[in-house]
């Protein structure tokens, strides 16, 4: 028998029973869709994660922590063949407020941190405008910088709703540009509101627009030649009230020449006995979570398969004891058992094949129905903006998932017909002549 009237075979005895044939179908389905519906929330949700992560770091970025018994020898790193640069970032302590005032506006608790800018310039931080200071007295603001300077009339006119503070918030705020502008920067302690310390500086450049929107980068930079100057003013001016052993925080910035490099300085950094943080390590670590997580929804899902297999198995122990006479004919005419055991199999691999594809076809029907409503139904009930801004991927269906359910699947419906259709090999030709 060719391959062709086999196919005609199976056809015909499917046709026969299609009310049988169509629940196991469905049974199937469901069965295949369930596994990869839920499999694929954790590919979504890792890629949202990851997505969430690359769009905010670079790549080659590597932070380091020091310790009391072990301080960042910067020399040292630097010369790492691997290394472009090293970027230090010097916070003051929280003891002491900082104010900046621009013509009438004044902008209080901002965030300012010391840093040299030659590095920066080094390990390519880019700028939305302007460049890195060249003198001392240059700085460089965050990108949403001139809209905390606010004047008095619109400190009073700013309303206390969220609805009011939403509609008012693009008429707060400096609207001009601040690039070559000169601005007072102050530094006092609550305690004594009356002992400041304050020097002018010229703004120079303005940082990279943050990616996310709902980011808001008012930081300010300032040179780290600085800090011996601050120290001695913050010294005369405060006295004891503050402790100048721990008066600034420094955290530094390793940047590797490429994304290859990374892993190579930061082993050299861990051998160093520092403690490290990079994206690529973070990746890796999600990777490994989300694989676990992957694991066990799959394992699920498969049981929800060997659940539909069940039924397969049923219907092709029915299909074989109806067709007793029809195989004792078979084999009197001179069928070879492997061939009417090839039958069988085929018949529960049909069951298979087209239950594992209309799985497919809902699947993907639902993950696109999931991402697109889900953010919209969240925004509905929380309010959150993030939701309605932000690209979040619920559901995500790759080509591997798709692959590896269909095995499983398919592989299940075969191996639920195989027994059935072992035992169609063993039917004697004369019991199964003699049946109606």
């Amino acid at each position: 028998m060719q391959f062709k009237d086999q196919l005609e075979f199976v056809s015909q005895h499917v046709k026969k029973n299609k009310m049988r044939i169509f629940t196991t179908i469905l049974a199937t389905t469901m069965g295949c869709a369930f596994l990869i519906v839920l499999a694929s929330i954790a590919f979504g949700l890792e890629g949202s994660i990851k997505d969430e992560i690359l769009s905010d770091d670079s790549l080659t970025k590597i932070e380091v922590y020091e310790n009391e018994e072990n301080k960042i020898d910067v020399g040292k790193i630097k010369s790492f063949d691997d290394v472009s640069a090293v970027v230090n970032l010097i916070n003051i302590q929280a003891d002491v407020l900082n104010t900046a005032k621009f013509e009438n506006r004044t902008a209080d608790s901002v965030s300012m941190q010391l840093t040299n800018f030659a590095e920066n310039k080094k390990a390519k931080i880019p700028l939305s405008s302007g460049s890195y200071p060249t003198k001392e007295n240059g700085i460089v603001v965050g990108y949403n910088f001139a809209e905390t300077l606010v004047s008095e009339a619109e400190m009073k006119n700013m309303k206390v709703s969220t609805a009011s503070e939403e509609k008012e918030k693009d008429t707060v705020g400096y609207k001009g540009n601040l690039l070559g502008k000169k601005i007072k920067l102050s530094w006092v302690l609550p305690s004594d509101e009356k002992k400041i310390v304050s020097k002018e500086f010229i703004i120079t450049g303005i940082s990279e627009k943050p990616v996310k929107e709902w980011d808001f980068n008012s930081r300010i930079l300032l040179s780290d030649t600085l800090e011996k100057t601050l120290t001695a003013d913050f010294v005369q001016k405060f006295g004891d009230k503050i402790n100048k052993e721990e008066l600034f925080d420094t955290s530094y910035l390793v940047f590797a020449k490429d994304l290859e490099a990374v892993k190579a300085v930061n082993k050299q950094l861990k051998d160093m006995n520092y403690s490290t943080y990079t994206v690529s390590q973070q990746l890796e670590e999600i990777s490994l979570i989300f694989g676990v997580l992957k694991a066990g929804l799959l394992f699920i899902g498969t049981i929800a398969i060997l659940i539909a297999s069940i039924g397969i198995f049923n219907t092709m122990t029915m299909a074989v004891t109806e067709r007793t006479r029809e195989i004792g004919v078979m084999k009197a005419i001179g069928a070879s058992p492997k061939l009417i055991q090839r039958l069988f199999v085929m018949e529960s691999a049909y069951i298979g094949i087209i239950g594992t594809v209309i799985a497919i076809i809902i699947s993907y029907a639902i993950s696109i129905i999931s991402n697109f409503a889900i953010p919209k139904i969240l925004f509905a009930v929380t309010n959150e903006e993030a939701y309605k801004t932000t690209a979040i991927t619920f559901s995500s269906i790759p080509w591997e998932l798709v692959l590896t359910a269909s095995v499983i699947s398919i592989g299940v419906a075969v191996l639920s017909g195989w027994r059935p259709a072992r035992k169609a090999t063993k039917i004697d030709v004369i019991q199964a002549l003699k049946q109606d």
